[in-house]
């Protein structure tokens, strides 16, 4: 796994500065020895070699040139050099260790410890040539070799530990940019499982989810290479044991399935090897015709919910591999949360939406449509014995068509759909306010703090429908006079206020949405919008006196 370019920058960066506190170490212990144990010229060298590096450091700390760096030959061939030009093997040591450091970022560990090893086998020949060939040497040459590359393959591995974090924290931050609201849980799940079955290079992913409200299981499965969308299968709670397993904190792998199998695993939650491991019933692992497994459990709430399983690795999984899974599931754990929590909200939200709809066209629409059926019967039958009473209760009848058209035309303009902008707030909210006041009649103070609002576009949108459905309300139920509505925002919130001086609600005093909900009162769907962006709604009525609602939604 490469890390992402900002990544690498960074790790760059790292390899700029630690070139010069190298070169210091080498160059202070040349100085501490006397001249001819220094070897020739070698301190002249490392000056040098620091003054490039110093120089090279402040440029781009200044930004004079870009992300330039000094290419990875350009050290070796520093060491090669410096091998030969010092007697010192400390320093020589000092500027080792740089390189390896520096290989390890760039090349990963495995070269890096070829590396290791070739320059352990250059030292102990320079040391057999320039120094006394003895028996008793030997024991120095071991210990001088095996420190050698000990501390070479040691810093590499640290060196490429890092490099690895950082493109497994850039590879975690991609799958969470993933989970995004906007796509829906589908398209993001879809998104999610591509990149893991590409990334643990397997055939196959499958994301089982438990809804406890619904007693069903919801799984995901998505084939390498499989663009198209991807719906969740709604299975009964009887086939959990299949995608779930049998045990809820295990991490499974099992590079066979067949047979005795081939499988390791632990407990997730004190990593105890597991001594059964739990395996796929015979009928799923036939109807999957998977040959091997890797398996985590998500938690949603910090309670076992769901499960992972990718199938037919083409590639032997190691224990590393299932520690990697148990990593990310963990990291997407809250996203994954979130985002079906928000799937939960927006669906209360459609199904508010819905019965406001089904009780005004109920209540009003068909209403009016039983009455002018019953008119009409009756008018029917006035024609002949009674003309001028006719043509008096169809001119009624017209004008209760024309209003009800009116108010059709009314729902439907409001549930199209919409696209406010914080640029577009106020003049929408104007526009919908001049529209309320010729046609309902009533007297409207609109008083908006333009000069401060900066919102986000959805929190824009949900708050012009709750300001929209509140006049309607107030038009239609309260037999207001006079509507004032209020909106302003400071840095921690934004408040919405609606207040009339109507006839209020059937209920006296001051109640929060929760509340309202316990009690089975107030607007559905303006509580539900208000819950959809994080809101708190308050309303207080005092009946015969008119009501005021409140919503206050948190900003950042």
């Amino acid at each position: 796994m490469q890390p992402h370019a900002a990544e690498r920058r960074h790790l760059e960066r790292q390899i700029t500065y630690a070139r010069p506190i190298f070169m210091v170490l080498a160059l202070v212990n040349l100085l501490e020895r006397p001249p001819a144990d220094r070897g020739p010229q070698a301190v002249l060298f490392v000056t040098v070699y620091l003054c490039v590096s110093l120089v090279l450091t402040l440029l781009q700390k200044l930004q004079w040139i870009g992300e330039v760096p000094l290419p990875l030959p350009f050290d070796l061939a520093a060491l090669a050099i410096f091998l030969f030009l010092t007697h010192s093997v400390v320093a020589f040591w000092f500027v080792y260790l740089f390189v390896a450091l520096a290989a390890g970022i760039r090349w990963g560990f495995r070269r890096s410890v070829i590396l290791a090893g070739i320059v352990t086998l250059a030292l102990l020949v320079r040391t057999v040539i320039y120094g006394p060939l003895a028996w008793g040497a030997i024991f120095s040459w071991v210990a001088l070799s095996t420190g050698t590359f000990a501390a070479g393959a040691g810093t590499s591995f640290l060196a490429s530990r890092q490099r690895r974090h950082a493109a497994e924290q850039e590879f975690l931050a991609h799958l969470t940019g993933l989970l995004e609201v906007e796509r829906g849980v589908a398209e993001s799940l879809r998104l999610v499982l591509n990149e893991l079955v590409r990334v643990f290079d397997c055939d196959e992913a499958i994301l089982a989810f438990r809804d406890s409200e619904l007693e069903r299981i919801f799984v995901w499965r998505l084939r390498a290479g499989d663009n198209s969308p991807l719906a969740p299968e709604n299975l009964p709670m009887s086939r959990s044991d299949g995608f779930l397993l049998d045990h809820p904190d295990a991490s499974v792998c099992w590079n066979q399935l067949e047979g005795a199998g081939d499988g390791f695993g632990w407990n997730r939650k004190d990593g105890r090897r597991l001594k059964d491991l739990p395996r796929l019933p015979r009928p799923m692992r036939e109807e999957l015709d998977w040959r091997s497994l890797i398996s985590v459990t998500m938690d949603v709430g910090g309670q076992p919910a769901g499960r992972l399983l990718l199938g037919n690795a083409r590639r032997r999984l190691l224990s590393v591999d299932l520690q990697w899974l148990e990593s990310i599931v963990r990291h997407l754990g809250p996203p994954l949360q979130n985002l079906f929590l928000l799937r939960h909200i927006r669906a209360h939200a459609i199904e508010g939406e819905r019965s406001r709809i089904s009780r005004e066209i109920h209540d009003g629409i068909l209403q009016t449509l039983l009455s002018v059926d019953i008119q009409l019967d009756v008018l029917r039958r006035k024609v002949l014995t009674a003309p001028e009473q006719a043509v008096g209760g169809l001119s009624s009848l017209q004008q209760t068509v024309r209003n009800e058209t009116q108010e059709l035309r009314r729902m439907v303009t409001d549930m199209r759909p919409l696209h406010v902008q914080n640029a577009d707030l106020v003049d929408l909210m104007q526009g919908f306010a001049e529209r309320f006041r010729n046609e309902s009649g009533l007297a409207l103070d609109l008083l908006v703090d333009a000069a401060e609002l900066r919102l986000p576009d959805r929190i824009c949108r949900d708050l012009f429908q709750i300001y929209r459905e509140s006049l309607h309300n107030v038009n239609k139920h309260a037999h207001a006079s006079h509507v004032v509505v209020k909106l302003w925002q400071n840095e921690s919130r934004v408040v919405l206020v609606v207040d009339d001086n109507g006839e209020g609600f059937s209920f006296a005093g001051r109640f929060t949405g929760d509340e309202l909900d316990r009690l089975r009162l107030g607007p559905i769907s303006i509580k539900e919008r208000t819950r959809s962006v994080g809101g708190v709604l308050t309303v207080e009525s005092t009946p015969g006196h008119g009501s005021r609602l409140t919503v206050e939604v948190p900003l950042g």
